[in-house]
């Protein structure tokens, strides 16, 4: 039913900046909260930005000031910009969706992206 397809990972040095985008298709999520996830190497998934049906934002506080999540609801899509990257930034991110998204609860979310590496280089 429902796909959620990532793109915009990649190497960059410390300092640097990506941006992540996911495309929903399947349905339109303007009810629905979307997020990121990250699971370094060796670690476990872990919450990292949200925002939800009202447009309400959410950041893990090692993110904040640095990350921004937004979504442009008329193309289904949702964005993290990731500014002054650092390398505990490296992971694989995953875009999720779901009714409601709980940073610290990524078993609940409904509907995952295939994940895209960022890696950090200092």
């Amino acid at each position: 039913q429902v796909q959620l397809v990532e793109s915009g990972g990649g190497s960059v040095q410390a300092g640097g900046s990506l941006r992540l985008s996911c495309v929903v298709f399947g349905y339109t999520y303007t009810t629905y909260s979307m997020g990121w996830f990250r699971q370094p190497p060796g670690a476990e998934r872990e919450g990292v930005a949200a925002i939800d049906s009202d447009g309400r934002t959410s950041y893990v506080d090692s993110v904040k000031g640095r990350f921004t999540i937004s979504q442009d609801n008329a193309k289904n899509t949702l964005y993290l910009q990731m500014n002054s990257l650092k390398p505990e930034d490296t992971a694989v991110y995953y875009c999720a969706a779901a009714l409601t998204i709980e940073l610290a609860a990524p078993r609940f979310v409904q509907y995952w992206g295939q994940g895209t590496q960022v890696t950090v280089s200092s």
